[in-house]
């Protein structure tokens, strides 16, 4: 009877699943929180962990409810939830079954975030060929920051320390609010026709929300817009803004910034350091070539032999001269030649046997004409038929009663055609 007394694992789970699932209170429950352990199962079905600064939750959201959410849950979103409250006997543990999720503030700035880091990926804004280099050094540099703040101090006093030589110019903008992302493109955009050679654009730390000028659209295409080089400052090194993918360098802090914007001291001397070693270098081999060269020079065999050179000019000029020579002589020859073969040809000697020849050949070209003459013909009797300027070849071709015209050797007659009976 004893025995009675001891309750099941499954029995007790079941009555404390009763008794959550009959309280009105646990029946709808309101919650925020992080979410954590996201996993996104085969099904469709959510299992995730809410979480606060000092405790967590289980929770499920089943494909029915998932498949209308109008966001992709991750870990690290803040997001608002309502559902019940119930036991689930086979662990014992108890968790939220979550009906609804939309976005907690931090959460929906969060997914705007993505979305425009995405989209201005996509274009090429942040692409790494595209980034300026940052001049080594340089004379004038912009800082568009608040004009009061720990921020704009720790660059000014930074490039001071490093590069006293190089002057700061600030052009004061607001970095929070409503009104900060169009302050900071017209304080940009001033910065950048003002002919600095670097520019510096940021601010202090802050929460997402005080942040968030910096990932505007608006400013990180007037960043990407600039002619000039631009270094991002914003927040701390773990933060990071639309402002630090867009701009050709990224600070993790404003003190970083300005260091990374100028050189120290000791950066210039040892580059002047490197300059003196190499132009006592390149000093050293020129004087050391010429000094060859004028050793060569002076002991060459033609300073040495003056002669010589005199010598080869005038072999030089005797070779060409005797060239010269020969090339007149042939030339000479062969005119002479042809000369002689046209004083010598049979036509010169014999001109009036060109002038028969020639006179022969008209002859025999007169008399073919003669013989191909159709008028030589009617001079022997004959005479050419015409009806309408077209000869008549064959009497069939004539009508009783036509005029025909008839050409004789002299002189030309009409005629009407008559039948022969």
């Amino acid at each position: 009877m004893e025995e009675n007394k001891y309750l099941k694992i499954s029995e007790i789970n079941n009555y404390i699943k009763g008794l959550l699932d009959y309280d009105v209170f646990l029946n709808k429950v309101f919650l925020k929180g992080e979410i954590s352990n996201f996993k996104n199962h085969s099904t469709g079905h959510l299992y995730f962990s809410l979480k606060d600064e000092s405790a967590r939750i289980n929770a499920v959201m089943f494909n029915k409810e998932a498949s209308k959410l109008s966001f992709k849950p991750e870990d690290g979103m803040n997001v608002l939830v309502v559902g019940r409250i119930s036991a689930y006997p086979a662990q014992g543990s108890y968790q939220v079954y979550v009906e609804k999720m939309e976005l907690d503030g931090i959460g929906a700035l969060y997914i705007e975030y993505e979305k425009l880091k995405k989209k201005l990926a996509a274009e090429g804004l942040f692409a790494s060929e595209k980034k300026k280099a940052i001049p080594k050094f340089p004379e004038k540099i912009g800082v568009v920051t608040a004009s009061t703040g720990a921020a704009v101090k720790d660059i000014m006093s930074t490039i001071n320390r490093r590069y006293p030589i190089c002057e700061v110019i600030l052009f004061p903008t607001l970095v929070q609010g409503k009104e900060a992302a169009l302050n900071i493109v017209e304080q940009l955009k001033k910065a950048d026709a003002y002919g600095v050679d670097t520019i510096i654009v940021g601010r202090g730390g802050g929460s997402i929300e005080d942040l968030w000028a910096f990932n505007e659209e608006c400013v990180a295409r007037s960043i990407y817009e600039c002619k000039t080089p631009v270094i991002s400052a914003v927040g701390h090194e773990i933060d990071w803004t639309i402002a630090d993918y867009v701009a050709d360098l990224r600070a993790p802090t404003p003190t970083g910034a300005g260091e990374m914007a100028v050189p120290t001291i000791l950066d210039i001397n040892n580059v002047i350091d490197n300059y003196k070693i190499r132009l006592n270098k390149n000093i050293k081999n020129m004087i050391n070539t010429k000094f060859i060269n004028l050793r060569n020079f002076r002991n060459s065999f033609v300073l040495k032999n003056p002669m010589t050179i005199y010598e080869l000019k005038m072999q030089k000029f005797n070779g060409l001269l005797e060239t010269l020579n020969n090339n007149m002589e042939k030339i000479i020859n062969n005119k002479q030649s042809n000369l002689e073969k046209l004083t010598n040809s049979y036509i010169i000697k014999n001109p009036f046997s060109l002038i028969e020849k020639k006179q022969n050949q008209f002859t025999i070209l007169t008399n073919t004409l003669k013989l191909v003459n159709p008028l030589n013909i009617l001079e022997k009797g004959y005479s050419l038929v015409k009806v309408d300027n077209k000869v008549v070849k064959r009497s069939k071709d004539l009508k009783i009663n036509a005029e025909v015209n008839i050409k004789l050797y002299e002189g030309e007659v009409i005629a009407k055609v008559k039948e022969i009976k």
